[in-house]
């Protein structure tokens, strides 16, 4: 069992018809996971769903693999994304009217040793953050066209906030013949917690006020959870809202 448990919660939001975020908690083996549908009515709620549905199935072998040091880390989870995006293709040509669903998916597993080591797998624009002591990190980079046009110095920080293309994506699952993931990992200490989101949550709170809740009180996964939600809707719940927390067993 792992030494880390999450929680989750999704919210359709103030504004929606129809939640298509999904969200995986196998605290049993250390799998945690976060999706955003998109295309069509329906289909982004069956491609977040199909996504979520195949880590959930898969997570326990994978795990598998990790405990007994067949494959690494990065071959795990990379393996773990392409059978999510071959599923949701296979979907998609089962019934025409989902031809074009994807999702985004941002993925946790956490391999335990002297010091724990958290990989993130992610594609899209659901991320993941770490909070420790006091200071909230971002460990994903969004896979949007508003990022490349920051990198390429197009458009500054704050003129992106606003720009009509800033939730255009330059990657999702189930989009293409391929899918082409970011793995990151990076050492992880004892109070340390680690958010996963979708985007519902980052439209409707700046980093600054998502590190202002976390540090408002104590750090208990179900709460934090709760209290991140319920900050996205009191600001106007624009989208689905999806937070997934993961702290040690002891939080």
């Amino acid at each position: 069992m792992s030494a880390w448990i999450g929680v989750g919660r999704s919210e359709i939001g103030l504004v929606r018809t129809l939640n298509q975020d999904a969200f995986a908690v196998i605290n049993e083996v250390g799998v945690w996971a976060v999706a955003d549908g998109m295309g069509g009515h329906a289909g982004g709620e069956i491609a977040a769903q199909t996504a979520i549905a195949t880590v959930q199935a898969e997570a326990a072998a994978s795990s598998r693999l990790l405990g007994n040091g067949q494959a690494s880390p990065t071959d795990v989870l990379t393996d773990l994304i392409s059978r999510a995006h071959d599923a949701i293709l296979n979907r998609a040509r089962s019934k025409s009217k989902l031809k074009g669903m994807g999702t985004t998916i941002v993925l946790l597993t956490i391999v335990s040793g002297p010091v724990p080591v958290a990989y993130i797998v992610h594609v899209g624009d659901s991320r993941a953050y770490r909070f420790r002591s006091g200071t909230l990190t971002l460990l994903t980079k969004d896979h949007t066209l508003i990022e490349k046009y920051l990198e390429r110095g197009i458009l500054t920080a704050e003129t992106a906030k606003t720009h009509p293309e800033r939730h255009v994506l330059t990657r999702a699952l189930g989009v293409g013949s391929t899918v082409n993931p970011t793995i990151t990992a990076f050492p992880i200490l004892p109070e340390d917690l680690v958010l996963l989101c979708s985007d519902g949550l980052t439209k409707m709170l700046e980093d600054e006020d998502v590190r202002t809740v976390l540090a408002a009180g104590e750090i208990n996964p179900i709460r934090v959870c709760n209290r991140l939600v319920t900050a996205a809707l009191d600001r106007g719940g624009e989208d689905n809202v999806t937070v997934v927390v993961v702290a040690p067993r002891s939080s």
